[in-house]
């Protein structure tokens, strides 16, 4: 018989452990799972390789700034449209806190494609005639046998877990993303997958309209109302710029200072603070988060 695999929030960090290998979805403007990189920052966990397959958004920032990071696959990491470039992350590569496995975004695909197939590696013809096997030497340049042309052998990494946000599932782990085409490649490469939906809906719902479903059978599923916040989640709220502005500006302080005690400030005041989800929502406020949201 199948299972209701929702689960609470605690029950969903209870998958992830110290030096993991963690695939984050979401893109510019889009959803990210910030219900559990909250819970990551809370439970102080270290040492993880976080993968990201687009660009990164200020998630990534708040686990550097926390110290959660050891290392990280990504092809760049903003700070939506507040900052071009993250600047935790910035700072934390020109310090050498954190170890770079350098890439450009379709090779970040191709790496969760070739892990996705069981496969050692993909071929790619992006970078090839770039810098980025010369940073990065687990790229390997090797001449294609059919037309003898240079290509890529990117590796496969197959992630841990994978931790998305979506819109909707139902109570079995099916899945329906708005906009959340490059999910799919999180999904597909993980070893398991949490998913965090803005609502779960019945299973009459999903079968009414099955080309919607993005993800069939996640391994469980947390509902997590504004659980993309500060973030956007399509089609339900915007971006909070003041809040991402704020973590700019705190984050440029204390590099630019060297004094950290902003920033610690601001991440323990939402990240380590409130004891749940909605302990954060709290914080932040009703009249605020609706006015965020997509009426």
């Amino acid at each position: 018989m199948r299972r209701s695999r929702v689960i609470d929030e605690e029950a969903a960090l209870d998958f992830i452990r110290d030096g993991m290998t963690i695939s984050i979805g979401g893109h510019l403007n889009s959803a990210h799972p910030m219900l559990l990189i909250r819970g990551i920052i809370r439970r102080g966990l270290k040492d993880l390789t976080i993968i990201t397959s687009a660009q990164g958004g200020p998630e990534i920032g708040f686990l550097i700034a926390a110290g959660c990071v050891k290392k990280l696959i990504t092809s760049g990491v903003h700070a939506e449209g507040m900052a071009g470039i993250d600047p935790c992350f910035r700072f934390a590569l020109q310090r050498g806190d954190i170890e770079i496995w350098e890439a450009d975004e379709g090779i970040v695909y191709a790496m969760l494609r070739a892990a996705a197939q069981g496969l050692p590696f993909l071929p790619w013809h992006g970078g090839v005639g770039t810098s980025i096997p010369e940073v990065n030497p687990f790229l390997k340049e090797f001449d294609d046998p059919i037309s003898g042309k240079p290509l890529l052998a990117v590796p496969a990494i197959a992630p841990d877990l994978a931790i998305l946000h979506a819109a909707t599932s139902d109570m079995y782990g099916n899945v329906q993303h708005v906009h959340g085409w490059g999910d799919r490649a999180h999904y597909r490469a993980a070893k398991e997958t949490i998913v965090q939906v803005e609502k779960v809906i019945s299973n009459e719902d999903v079968r009414r309209d099955p080309s919607k479903t993005s993800i069939i059978g996640a391994d469980a599923i947390v509902r997590a109302p504004f659980g993309a916040h500060p973030m956007a989640s399509p089609e339900y709220y915007l971006e909070d710029q003041p809040f991402i502005k704020t973590y700019v500006s705190c984050a440029n302080a204390a590099y630019k200072k060297d004094d950290m005690s902003e920033l610690t400030a601001f991440i323990d005041e939402y990240f380590v603070q409130p004891q749940d989800h909605f302990e954060y929502l709290e914080k932040i406020g009703v009249s605020r988060l609706f006015s965020l949201h997509e009426f």
